[in-house]
């Protein structure tokens, strides 16, 4: 890179081995962790990439070929994709092996902050936020935006799946969150575009807001109640405090 480094995300198969990063010089890179090797550069994006994101999704289930892959042309003939967010307004998702650009994202009206790919049920799914102060997601499939949700009143700065689920008569619905400026993490039921399922406000009103979060699942040393496991919210906030609820 030629410039600052904005967004890094590993890769999710390989145990870690593929590092992607996304940069001021308006590029993404994808990097072999163990030799330190840049393998492939993505251009296309006309500002400053934000954030990436690397796919989990595999088209390949060989489970033989998976552990055997020791070169960048495995990986990308198991299917697999990069996301990123621009200073562009647009998301981008890029094929890895070959670096062509795949899918261009363009509902976004200000700068892109946030991209994050679903896994499981909504593996075909991004979920991205802006300084426009939404949150969108999107289907990969088709490149249509799925939902839009509305509600925060500054930039969007952090969004994440959730491992909540919302039990109702037309089946199960998963849960989405971003994190804002305006000091507030917010959940979103993906099959609705209403008002926030629920909200957090910051810890202080001088966190001045919440710049990025992660939820964890962590498990329990003994069981109560019948529930196996932990979830803890963690965010960072624009004061410098780290705060954790659970």
């Amino acid at each position: 890179h030629t410039n600052d480094v904005y967004g890094i995300e590993f890769s999710q198969f390989s145990g870690g081995r593929y590092l992607c990063s996304g940069s001021y010089d308006n590029t993404i890179r994808l990097w072999d962790v163990e030799t330190s090797k840049s393998l492939n550069v993505f251009n296309g994006h006309e500002n400053v990439v934000w954030c990436v994101d690397i796919s989990p999704l595999q088209s390949n289930n060989n489970n033989d070929n998976n552990n055997k892959m020791n070169n960048i042309g495995m990986i990308g003939g198991n299917g697999y994709t990069i996301c990123s967010g621009s200073f562009d307004n647009t998301i981008r998702v890029w094929d890895i092996e070959t670096t062509k650009q795949v899918n261009v994202l363009k509902r976004h009206t200000d700068y892109v902050r946030s991209v994050k790919y679903g896994s499981n049920e909504l593996m075909n799914t991004i979920l991205s936020g802006s300084d426009d102060k939404s949150v969108r997601l999107w289907d990969i499939r088709s490149d249509k935006q799925i939902q839009v949700f509305n509600g925060h009143s500054s930039n969007v700065m952090c969004v994440e799946y959730s491992p909540f689920v919302i039990k109702n008569s037309i089946g199960n619905s998963n849960v989405t969150c971003s994190g804002s400026l305006d000091n507030t993490i917010r959940f979103w039921d993906i099959r609705s575009n209403k008002n926030e399922l629920y909200m957090i406000k910051g810890y202080d009103e001088e966190d001045c807001g919440i710049i990025c979060l992660k939820i964890v699942v962590l498990k329990k040393k003994e069981k109560t109640m019948n529930v196996k496991y932990d979830l803890h919210l963690c965010y960072g906030s624009s004061k410098g405090s780290i705060c954790i609820w659970g």
